[in-house]
């Protein structure tokens, strides 16, 4: 259920990503999804791994190659998915704060009512 949770999450923010930004393209919403499935898959199985190869930098700037590296999946996805645009890293990087807001909201709506 939680990853469902996820999935749709990311299926919001990729909307409203591709809505608010302009080097962020999605060709359609069932394209949205597929990205938004790809995106929950990443940051499952590969993040924690880069989060811990990429220790020593994380450390050294005090967290915030975390960005780079949520940047970097989602230019990843870019890569993987036809109907995903994303113009350059910059964008990337600006993606990934909303990704992260609506996941945080997300979370903390249901975390609440539990």
């Amino acid at each position: 259920m939680k990853f469902l949770l996820k999935i749709l999450a990311n299926l919001l923010a990729v909307l409203l990503g591709a809505w608010m930004l302009p080097g962020i393209h999605v060709e359609s919403n069932m394209k949205a999804l597929v990205v938004a499935i790809v995106l929950a898959l990443l940051n499952t199985f590969l993040r924690p791994i880069l989060i811990f190869l990429t220790i020593p930098a994380t450390i050294v700037t005090l967290g915030l190659f975390l960005l780079v590296i949520n940047a970097s999946i989602i230019m990843l996805t870019d890569y993987f998915i036809d109907g995903f645009l994303v113009d350059n890293f910059w964008w990337a990087l600006l993606f990934s704060f909303i990704l992260a807001i609506v996941n945080a909201l997300v979370t903390t709506t249901e975390q609440s009512r539990n």
